[in-house]
């Protein structure tokens, strides 16, 4: 099997076990009813997965790799509220039905993990992927090394400031809440990577 047909796999596997995890929680999923949502046999989702909990995992790592793959392109002349509405805005016009299903499927695992701990483990490790990241467009951003201590602790406090503010939004659009649309969300997201980083991290950067 091609890695690009395993992740498609991985990928359609994950998106059915998070169907059953939120309609029926962890406990009341077993992995032959992933199996068989998904049309396979119990014994393939074995050889993809660890346990039924990490069938988590790919729609929750999917669900930050928008933002990270946006972050990559943050151009240094832009602030990162315009950059991101901008993101976001081009995200609302070309999003398909997968896209914005797998977007509401990854919110639902988040609010999910507040309850239970083996998915909780999922989004935490999506969340050290965007630490890792986050570091390293840090680092080029501010032209300094990745490795260096304080790059690192900015780093660090710019994903743990995406990290709660993504489960606070995600948390009030599945309660229904309006969030005041792209340019509200985007001020919310620069903000509180300034608020974390002590304001070294939101500004344009001079060339």
């Amino acid at each position: 099997m091609s890695e690009q047909r395993r992740h498609r796999l991985r990928l359609e596997i994950s998106r059915e076990a998070s169907r059953l995890f939120w309609a029926h929680g962890v406990a009341g999923t077993s992995g032959d009813r992933i199996a068989q949502a998904v049309g396979l046999s119990t014994r393939t989702i074995w050889r993809h997965f660890r346990s039924k909990e990490s069938c988590a995992e790919p729609i929750v790592t999917q669900g930050v790799e928008w933002e990270l793959a946006a972050l990559r392109n943050w151009p240094p002349h832009l602030s990162l509220e315009e950059h991101f509405a901008a993101e976001v805005a081009r995200f609302g016009r070309h999003a398909d039905a997968t896209e914005r299903t797998d977007t509401l499927l990854a919110m639902q695992m988040i609010k999910l993990a507040d309850d239970e701990p083996s998915i909780r483990t999922a989004w935490l490790m999506a969340c050290d992927q965007v630490e890792r990241e986050m570091t390293m467009i840090i680092a080029r951003r501010l032209r300094r090394s990745a490795t260096a201590p304080d790059v690192r602790l900015t780093g660090a406090a710019a994903s743990a400031a995406f990290r709660v503010v993504n489960e606070d939004i995600g948390a009030a659009t599945l309660s229904g809440a309006d969030l005041g649309g792209f340019t509200v969300v985007s001020r919310r997201i620069a903000q509180a990577v300034r608020d974390a980083t002590g304001g070294e991290i939101g500004d344009p950067v001079p060339g």
